[in-house]
């Protein structure tokens, strides 16, 4: 019978015929298969989703449900033509799905084809014209296009039909700067703030409107605020840093310098106005290596190139010296400055004939030229004034432009998501850990060290938070795993080893269900065992992730309590088990039980107290049930425990506490 159930939707073989290969589809059931791909999109095992699709593809070619989804796995692994083409064939099928026309208007605009992506969006309003990211893109298309006065009459059917969105009249302001009318784009900024009080992008706005008035005390306070709402956003700390440069606040523009590098290493104007705050304060060879970062972004940069010059001359490289400052001199052969601090080094080496070779073309010049008179005025310039006499100032954009977020529901942990006010994920069995996991803290199991040491399973089982995916090659050799402990099962009878072993395999596969199956056939026969227990509310809990977007609350709320039903149990074998305890307070908060969270990440604690994830959890468990205070000192431990994650929801929420 297993057999059975696992041919239903496996491909049955990939046979030769005459030098060439077909490929053959048992009757699968296609709703299941288009189940499991969407379970492996939801757990990003994006090259296993693409066959589950391809398969219902194969079955059933007339269906745009599978192309659709095959669309969205290569829009996460960002092939966005590729993406872009299954929609199409999704659409050639069935023309009246809105998210088709939305995907596919994403990829385009991933492709920069601004002007397909806003047809799609145009056709996705007519299937529902309340769909309010599709007006919120097609505005941003629209300012693509430059195509200003049809992005301001879209954002006013926006705002008839969602009046009280401060998002509309953040992009209403932004229209409006584009179009240079300052005044009404800052009244749009502040109704937008009157709206909603911790809207960052107006807050940010509206820094910029005090900054250009010289007001960079309110425009720093401004940008506080902002950075509090995003603080993954380097440019805003690029503009607070220069906000504090005008007040003589070098420190504080360098920690931010520092902190706008540390989100986006490769940000030119951060590196640039560093390497020069680096220099004014004497840490010549620290700002040398921001300067050779800027030079690989912008190689014949001649103001970096002569700032370098500089700071070679001060740390004794005079050779790279009058290299840097021949090349500037090349381009700009009237930069007298640059040919009086060539003689001068020419002289430190002892090349006379060279340095009084420079002294003659500068006595030849103007005086005023000459002893180096040009200043402007102001200590900043724009990014793309390249006057070679403005080398020691620092730079800020030329415009103010707001960097688009297109609004998609297509988000997860490729999108670098803003840490959200939940726990860390529950503790589980799998095969893979996340080769990028740099947490200090490694979770053990007597029961699990047991089950390895055994050799019963193909590799060794991990217990942890973070699961990698799988590369095809794993993917397949579960699938042929499934094929031969099915016929084990068959041949010797239901063993526990072997349903343990194919329920990890479903498991890896994506295939829940299979897996509650195996995990309930175990217990029946064999009863109640922790890590069987442990692997079925694995498999629950990972069922009811996939479906919590579309599924009814009550449906939601009764599969949880299963989910924890099965932790309870396992703990009454295992009391001891600080994990068990840890996943009991998930579950808790997933059903807003609050203090039985808070209580259950306590007992986590009690078992061990450098367990970062309880003291993670017990503070949103304290901040969900209103204490402020407490939530912020357990996501302080976390912190210091090494979830690095916790200082971010204590930024956001230290405000509050005030």
């Amino acid at each position: 019978m297993g057999s059975f159930r696992f041919i239903l939707f496996l491909v049955i073989s990939c046979f030769l015929i005459n030098g060439k290969s077909f490929r053959c589809y048992a009757q699968i059931n296609t709703d299941r298969v288009l189940l499991m791909g969407r379970n492996a999109l939801y757990y990003e095992d994006f090259i296993l989703a693409i066959q589950r699709f391809n398969m219902v593809i194969g079955a059933k070619p007339w269906l745009g449900e599978p192309y659709f989804y095959r669309g969205l796995a290569k829009f996460y692994l960002e092939d966005y033509q590729g993406a872009e083409i299954d929609c199409g064939s999704a659409l050639e099928r069935n023309p009246y799905m809105c998210n088709y026309f939305m995907l596919r208007a994403l990829c385009r605009i991933n492709q920069e084809r601004y002007a397909l992506a806003a047809d799609d969006y145009v056709q996705a309003l007519k299937i529902n014209p309340l769909e309010k990211s599709c007006w919120h893109n097609l505005v941003l298309s629209r300012i693509e296009l430059k195509q200003y006065e049809q992005a301001d009459s879209a954002l006013d059917i926006m705002i008839r039909q969602w009046p009280k969105v401060p998002e509309n009249m953040t992009l209403k302001a932004q229209v409006a700067l584009l179009k240079t009318d300052t005044v009404a784009a800052e009244k749009w900024v502040d109704y937008a703030l009157e709206l909603n009080a911790f809207e960052g992008r107006a807050w940010s706005m509206k820094s910029m409107f005090q900054a250009e008035r010289k007001e960079y005390a309110e425009a720093e306070k401004s940008l506080d605020k902002a950075i509090l709402q995003s603080p993954k956003m380097s440019t805003l700390y690029v503009n607070r840093a220069l906000v504090r440069y005008n007040q003589d606040n070098l420190r504080g523009a360098m920690s931010d310098y520092d902190a706008a590098i540390e989100i986006a290493p490769n940000s030119y104007t951060a590196r640039y106005n560093r390497g020069l705050l680096r220099a004014s304060v004497g840490e010549d060879n620290l700002a040398i290596e921001d300067m050779n970062v800027v030079l690989k972004i912008e190689p014949d940069n001649t103001i970096v190139l002569y700032n370098r010059a500089l700071l070679l001359d001060n740390i004794g490289d005079y050779k790279g010296a009058i290299r840097d400052i021949s090349a500037v001199i090349k381009d700009y052969p009237e930069f007298w400055a640059g040919y009086r601090k060539r003689a001068e080094i020419r002289r430190k080496i002892g090349d006379v004939y060279g340095a009084e070779r420079d002294e003659y073309k500068l006595l030849k010049a103007q005086m005023a030229v000459a002893t180096g008179t040009y200043k402007s005025s102001g200590k900043t310039r724009k990014k793309s004034e390249r006057n070679i006499n403005d080398y020691d100032k620092l730079i800020e954009e030329d415009t103010h432009e707001t960097e688009h977020q297109y609004a998609s529901e297509y988000r997860g942990k490729v999108q670098n998501k803003q840490t959200e006010l939940k726990p860390e994920p529950l503790y589980i069995f799998t095969y893979y850990k996340n080769p990028s996991d740099v947490k200090l803290y490694v979770a053990y199991s007597k029961e699990l060290d047991k089950l390895n040491s055994r050799s019963v399973l193909p590799s060794t089982l991990y217990l942890t938070s973070d699961e990698g995916n799988m590369t095809e090659a794993q993917l397949n050799s579960h699938l042929a795993s499934i094929s031969e402990v099915t016929t084990s099962i068959e041949e010797k009878g239901t063993v526990k080893e072997l349903l343990f072993k194919r329920a990890l395999d479903y498991y890896h596969v994506r295939d829940f269900e299979n897996g509650i199956a195996d995990m309930d056939s175990y217990v029946l026969k064999y009863g109640d065992d922790v890590l069987s227990l442990m692997l079925r509310a694995q498999c629950r809990y990972a069922q009811l992730e996939v479906s919590s977007s579309t599924a009814q609350a009550t449906d939601l709320r009764l599969g949880y309590l299963m989910v924890l039903q099965d932790y309870n149990r396992a703990l009454d074998l295992l009391p001891q088990s600080p994990y068990i305890h840890y996943n009991i307070g998930c579950m808790m908060i997933k059903l807003s039980d609050y203090a039985g969270a808070i209580s259950a990440f306590g007992k986590a604690l009690e078992l061990d107290n450098h367990f970062p994830d309880a003291y993670y959890g017990r503070g949103v468990a304290y901040i969900l049930n209103g204490q402020l205070s407490e939530g912020l000192s357990n996501l302080s431990q976390a912190g210091e425990y090494g979830l690095y994650s916790a200082y971010n929801l204590i930024k956001k929420y230290s405000s509050e506490k005030k």
